[in-house]
């Protein structure tokens, strides 16, 4: 990979909210025209998907000539220890089930490292035009509107817990609020941040999924943790396509209130 100067943040962001808001306008040529016939259309998620990473790929190399990318459809680019230069990890659909079925809540997701260390990450939602975007270490943003998760005011019936599609699966709840999987992993996580929901159960993740949305999450005062309480560093799976174990998305205090409500389902 080319080293690359450091470039001014403004110009960085712009070419991010404009990428992905050019990728969502081509998504939607696609969205929603699964075969009816068949659950899952993936040849229509295919040509989708190409198309998303061509455009992305195309525009980055003419604007940023030697960044690297790092994308769920793109083979892996050189990036190691000790280089200097810029990663980008686009994930160009991130709920691609509801994508194919017509249902809107699916997203196209930006990050940027600089060196290895995070710079910002922007999650785009084509259909509903939610746009959420932070710089790491700095504020979190739905629009133009400052993100910042409350302090969690304990568990109760109007709680929203969002999960993963197989969680009945794995797990018992005692949850006394509302359980729901709304089918993206980058919408569950935005959702968090901007409050609307206390936590999301996260499973069969990959870097990808993750990399903007964590960002986004952080600045808004949130935190990923491994469902039993550790730490979680992202940047140890950069090598690793997918990310084992279940994490929990969640304001600090409401990490330990949420698990207590969960049960192993062979315990």
């Amino acid at each position: 990979m080319v080293e690359s100067a450091s470039l001014d943040i403004t110009e960085l962001t712009r070419f991010a909210m404009e990428t992905v808001r050019q990728a969502g306008e081509e998504a939607l040529r696609y969205y929603g025209n699964g075969d009816p016939s068949v659950k899952f259309d993936a040849e229509l998620v295919t040509e989708a998907e190409l198309r998303l990473v061509d455009l992305f790929r195309s525009r980055l190399e003419s604007t940023f000539p030697g960044h690297g990318v790092f994308g769920d459809a793109l083979p892996r680019e050189d990036y190691v220890h000790g280089e200097k230069g810029y990663l980008w990890i686009y994930d160009a659909l991130d709920g691609v089930a509801n994508y194919q079925a017509g249902i809107p809540i699916w997203g196209i997701s930006l990050a940027l490292l600089e060196n290895f260390w995070p710079v910002f990450g922007v999650f785009y939602m084509p259909v509903t035009k939610d746009i959420f975007f932070a710089q790491a270490g700095q504020k979190a943003y739905w629009g133009s509107e400052i993100m910042q998760i409350p302090e969690p005011a304990g568990i109760d019936n109007e709680s929203l817990l969002l999960t993963y599609s197989r969680f009945h699966n794995h797990y018992r709840s005692t949850f006394p609020g509302k359980i729901r999987n709304l089918g993206s992993t980058g919408a569950h996580i935005c959702y968090v941040a901007r409050g609307r929901a206390e936590g999301a159960l996260l499973a069969h993740v990959s870097y990808q999924d993750l990399a903007a949305a964590q960002i986004i999450l952080e600045a808004a005062g949130g935190k990923i943790c491994t469902l039993e309480g550790s730490d979680f560093h992202l940047s140890d799976f950069l090598e690793k396509q997918r990310i084992e174990g279940h994490l929990l998305a969640a304001a600090p205090g409401a990490h330990q209130p949420i698990r207590s409500y969960i049960r192993d389902v062979n315990s």
